[in-house]
């Protein structure tokens, strides 16, 4: 079944912003910290503060989608996509490239720390590296830093310490499911931390990780072409999140 939203003609600009939660038993995963982001992106688009009422009826697993603009409060329930449950499960293949992003140089209407509507970048990243034998892409800016995927924060392991890139510094998207698993990372015995990574640093980490909130994680076992061991991580660390290789 396709979902209809019928929105105004200026809401197919783009001009927006929205956030994807996973569903689950004890309710929509890390909902204040959601809310939360839904608001700063918000706020970056000048709009108001939006209300959100959720449904007392959600089931208890699923992708619940919130969608503002600057005229519509949308909420939707839908399936998890088989495509996430097979990246989380089997991992997946990832290109790297520049995203012709400076992280010292952006104009002062950017709204790259915003989770915007404005994807149609995002999903040609993704054909992009389909197109060349690939799942997923891993952005670097112009100065050879990695930034960010099209749809997911890059979070990687080297000995005990379990990284992200810092998005104040490198001007992307805050990952709310990144920053989580960096909280949880000591109770596991792992040491957390942000810092900016090149592609041949990132590329000698033990393990990389593209982590989402549907995914969860998804392991990157290749990179440019280069094969990567799977990690014994990859189950421990779905498993603090509350993921399994196979749950939806």
């Amino acid at each position: 079944m396709i979902e209809r939203i019928l929105v105004p003609p200026t809401d197919l600009l783009g001009d927006g912003v929205f956030e994807t939660l996973h569903l689950r038993p004890s309710g929509p995963w890390l909902l204040d910290e959601h809310l939360a982001r839904l608001a700063r992106s918000a706020a970056i688009l000048d709009m108001p503060s939006p209300s959100v009422r959720l449904p007392g009826d959600l089931p208890d697993s699923g992708a619940l989608r919130i969608i503002y603009t600057r005229q519509i409060l949308d909420i939707s329930v839908s399936p998890i996509p088989a495509s996430v449950l097979r990246e989380r499960r089997d991992g997946v293949r990832a290109l790297a490239a520049d995203s012709g992003i400076s992280v010292r140089r952006r104009p002062p209407w950017s709204i790259a720390a915003a989770k915007s509507l404005s994807y149609a970048e995002n999903f040609a990243a993704r054909r992009w590296a389909a197109r060349h034998g690939a799942d997923d892409l891993i952005g670097l800016s112009t100065e050879g830093y990695v930034l960010e995927a099209p749809t997911a924060s890059v979070v990687w392991l080297t000995g005990d310490e379990l990284c992200t890139v810092p998005p104040v510094e490198a001007g992307i998207l805050p990952g709310i499911t990144a920053a989580h698993l960096l909280s949880r990372a000591p109770s596991v015995g792992l040491r957390p931390a942000e810092r900016m990574i090149t592609l041949g640093e990132l590329a000698a980490a033990d393990t990389i990780w593209l982590a989402s909130s549907l995914r969860g994680l998804a392991e990157v076992t290749s990179l440019d072409g280069a094969s990567r061991t799977r990690s014994p991580w990859t189950p421990r660390l779905l498993e603090l999140l509350g993921y399994s290789a196979t749950d939806a």
